[in-house]
């Protein structure tokens, strides 16, 4: 009953908000040949973290860790530029792709890197689905893909510079 509630209003949230991305001319997020999709934030680092994390908490998607990766490399005497790592998912969904290749399992929950540049911009990273279906040669799960990459396009739009409309991988 959770499972199939949870699904439908993700569904159903994404069925209004991907029309409208797309109607307002939005561009598709680039994605490079590794696969990781990269999106500048039209904020500064710590209010993009912030912002992430309510925008996920905001759509009930479960925030499973958050990574200060700079205090980390900081400890351990190591000089790093501002960087979070933030995993996050719907355990419905994105076990899916676990169900379909459990080699997936290397891939979820979705990673979100947030750094900031040499220059002070803020960039988000993270591993696009169409790319890691392929990866791993999950063909049986395109309408659960298509939710999952529509989901983060969300997600990343919260704080994005330029605005894009979801993926349609």
């Amino acid at each position: 009953m959770h499972r199939t509630l949870v699904l439908t209003v993700s569904a159903a949230l994404l069925a209004i908000a991907s029309p409208l991305a797309a109607a307002a001319g939005q561009a598709q997020p680039a994605v490079a040949d590794n696969g990781i999709v990269k999106v500048r934030s039209a904020y500064a680092f710590a209010d993009t973290v912030e912002r992430l994390k309510r925008d996920i908490a905001a759509k009930r998607i479960m925030l499973f860790l958050t990574i200060d990766q700079s205090r980390l490399a900081s400890d351990a005497g190591i000089a790093l530029r501002p960087s979070t790592l933030l995993l996050f998912g719907n355990p419905p969904l994105g076990t899916q792709f676990i169900t379909s290749r459990a080699e997936a399992g290397l891939d979820w929950p979705v990673r979100l890197l947030v750094s900031e540049t040499a220059s002070g911009d803020v960039e988000l990273n993270y591993t696009d689905f169409g790319w890691i279906a392929r990866r791993y040669g999950i063909t049986d799960r395109d309408a659960q893909l298509k939710m999952a990459s529509e989901v983060i396009s969300s997600i990343t739009d919260s704080v994005a510079a330029e605005k894009r409309a979801a993926s349609s991988r």
